[in-house]
Formats: C-alpha cells, structure tokens, sequence
C-alpha cells in the first residue's frame, strides 16, 4: 500500500529540502510548492493526504491559501499542519479558524512536526472511515468481505477494479486526478500516456460491470474522475 503523500508549501529552500529529506526517511512520499499559486495547484493536482503549510509566503499568505483550500470542493478535507515563525496567538487562531487542522511554530523539532502529522493523519483516517457496507441507488459495496452487487446480482471485480471503485467513494464526490489514481492504485509516480490509458480503460471496464450504476462515475474532462453519491 502507498504511504501518505505530503505536500509542503514553503518558499524557503533550506527548510524545503531538510523537511523533504526526513519525511522521506520516514516513509512519506513528497512533493512541494515555493509559493501559494503553486501550492493551490499541487493541492488539486497531487491530492496529498496532508498539506505543511507555512504561513508568510510571498503574494498570496498562508492564511489566504488556507481559505481558498477550505472553498473548494476537491480540497476542502484535505488536513492542513501550519507552520508559523510567528508566536502570537492571534496568527494561530487565525489559522485555526480558518480550518487549519494544527500549527507548529518555527524553529520546531523533527521529531514533534513528525508526531503532529501522524496524529494529524489518525484523525483523518478515523473521521473518513466508510462503514462495511455502503450503499448508492442500486450499488451496495461490502468493504469487509471485498464483494459488489448491483441490486441481487453480485458483481465479479478484479482488485485493481475494486480499488478503483472504493478510492473513488472514499474520496467523498471529490475529483481524483488520473495522475493520483496511478499513483495511490498502480504505484507509477509518473503518468506516462500509456499509463494514463491504464485508469482510462480500467474506469471503462467497471463502467460496463456497474450497468446502470454506471452514471455515478462521472469524467471530469482532461483531469480525473469523481464518484457521485447523490442521484
């Protein structure tokens, strides 16, 4: 299973490089972003599974980039740790307030950063847990015995179809990139076209299993794919 992807935005590349370094000794997977643009656009590129956001960027602050990520749909659960040089409560509440998850101050030390992001990361795991069985219209999935039907008739599934599905559900209507997919399913770090066509023809196949549940899988043009629960 893939480890945790963490997205830093941080436009000091000291910090940058010493954070990656370690978070990938501890298993992380990384990527990174020097300013707020580029952070928004990674957050609904990459979809990582937590966000090191420092609060003084250049243009567009971190507590701006907080509220834009809180706005929008793919990026609204996405747990976010501040990272601040600034000591005054008002900046930590403000953070929080915004719906930042948690906050360090600068300088901090490894080991406490990295106990944040685990329990940052528990509590994430444990406020999107799906129950055994979930239903959409006609789709009942039982995620503890692995199985699928669409109304009485079961449905045969191979595993990376059945991943497929469930990272789609579990993404609760967000859009998951192709480039997330392959990563998170298939392991590739890089969407080659020929592994691009890898989701593409998988999402097709389950499309046709699915029947007339079909629908609930909608492609976002040029980008991914989302999970509709509502009718």
């Amino acid at each position: 299973m893939a480890k945790e992807k963490i997205l830093i935005i941080e436009d000091e590349p000291d910090i940058v490089r010493m954070l990656e370094y370690n978070l990938k000794k501890e298993g992380f997977r990384v990527v990174s972003a020097p300013d707020g643009q580029e952070g928004l656009r990674q957050a609904r590129k990459q979809c990582p599974d937590i966000i090191l956001l420092d609060l003084m960027l250049p243009e567009i602050d971190g507590l701006e980039v907080c509220r834009a990520l809180r706005q929008e749909r793919d990026t609204a659960g996405i747990p976010v740790i501040m990272l601040t040089a600034k000591g005054r409560e008002s900046d930590k509440v403000g953070g929080l307030e915004l719906g930042a998850d948690d906050y360090i101050t600068k300088p901090f030390s490894l080991g406490e950063l990295i106990a944040r992001i685990k329990a940052v990361l528990r509590r994430s795991r444990d406020k999107e847990k799906l129950p055994d069985i979930f239903k959409a219209g006609n789709l009942t999935i039982d995620f503890s015995k692995i199985k699928v039907s669409v109304g009485n008739k079961r449905l045969e599934l191979t595993a990376k179809e059945f991943e497929l599905l469930s990272a789609l559900i579990k993404a609760k209507g967000r859009v998951l990139s192709r480039d997330y997919l392959l990563d998170n399913i298939w392991g590739f770090d890089n969407a080659l076209e020929i592994q691009s066509r890898t989701v593409d023809v998988h999402i097709q196949t389950l499309r046709k299993k699915l029947k007339q549940e079909a629908k609930r899988i909608v492609t976002v043009k040029n980008y991914g794919y989302r999970f509709e629960i509502e009718e």
